[in-house]
């Protein structure tokens, strides 16, 4: 799998919801109303990523979950980072 362009990565960010490009991954912050609010969305993540055996980093801190997405194997953003990125907004959507 390819690692994607920085023009790649522009035309993809445009349809994702809230993310940027930061420090070679794709980063999105969510504030949740609740501290487990939170923690159910990172609950339904953590089950797609199994399901994709592709697993964004994680931080919790109280209500605000950053998520981070890069394909460390691959040495950048790629496709499966831009895909994960998806659904993680169609989850937070829910």
């Amino acid at each position: 799998m390819a690692v994607l362009t920085d023009d790649q990565v522009d035309a993809a960010l445009p349809e994702l919801n809230g993310w940027e490009r930061q420090e070679g991954a794709l980063r999105r912050s969510v504030k949740f109303p609740e501290f487990l609010a939170g923690i159910e969305a990172v609950r339904r993540v953590a089950e797609r990523a199994e399901e994709q055996d592709h697993h964004p980093d994680i931080d919790i801190r109280w209500r605000t979950v950053t998520f981070a997405l890069v394909t460390h194997s691959e040495g950048g953003i790629t496709d499966k980072d831009v895909a994960m990125a998806h659904d993680i907004d169609a989850i937070i959507a829910e």
